[in-house]
């Protein structure tokens, strides 16, 4: 099974969930199919084969106050990328720019929604405030990447090709943030609940992605850096 580089390895739970191995006694003879769940074993360990009653004793691991405080952090975090994106109509008809703030745009709209429903299928209350506007420097200060007042205040103030820079330069910073905040999740050992392992680790991979996309955009926009 692959994982994220740089990450840890899914929760064994998640893990039996994938070792499901059905095996014929004959060709062709489906009535003969028996299935298999196994539960792979710790380092020295041996793999064992779970009956009924092994499976009910199988749960994925309750959520934590690190991953509610992940979940919140990142509705935030994703907010603020979304205004970013707002400012592009306005600021440049760079076709590269546009196409990326808009796949940039539907996927962390995606992404908040799934996060709220996380929150409220488990009781939990969402961030008290959204975007760049509402939330004050304290807010700021505890979100990895998120731009300051100011910065955000510079990108707005700037047009055509210093626009895309900033964009670009800022958006990568933003995105940095991101993944920071999946390493802090991990190193506090959040992230065991299938479901936010899962999402962390999607965002991980697909930020880092769009960081190296944004790079050779900016470096061909910049080419002394």
């Amino acid at each position: 099974m692959s994982t994220v580089p740089g990450l840890p390895r899914p929760p064994r739970a998640a893990i039996v969930g994938l070792l499901c191995a059905a095996t014929s006694l004959a060709p062709g003879a489906l009535s003969a199919q028996t299935t298999r769940t196994v539960q792979p074993g710790a380092p020295g360990e041996e793999t064992r084969v779970l009956d009924a009653a092994g499976l009910d004793d199988l749960t994925s691991p309750e959520h934590t106050e690190a991953d509610v405080a992940f979940m919140r952090g990142m509705i935030s975090h994703h907010a603020q990328a979304i205004e970013m994106v707002a400012l592009i109509a306005d600021r440049t008809s760079d076709r590269q720019i546009g196409l990326l703030g808009r796949r940039i745009e539907i996927s962390q709209r995606d992404e908040i929604a799934l996060m709220e429903r996380w929150l409220e299928t488990r009781g939990e209350e969402g961030p008290a405030n959204h975007g760049h506007g509402e939330h004050g420097a304290a807010a700021h200060a505890m979100m990895p990447g998120m731009l300051s007042f100011e910065q955000m205040a510079e990108l707005e103030a700037a047009d055509g090709v210093e626009f895309e820079r900033l964009f670009l330069t800022y958006m990568i910073q933003h995105h940095q943030g991101a993944i920071d905040m999946v390493v802090e999740l991990f190193a506090s050992n959040g992230g065991q609940q299938v479901d936010v392992f899962r999402f962390a680790s999607d965002v991980d991979a697909d930020q880092q992605m769009e960081i190296d996309r944004m790079r050779l955009m900016l470096e061909a926009r910049d080419p002394a850096r």
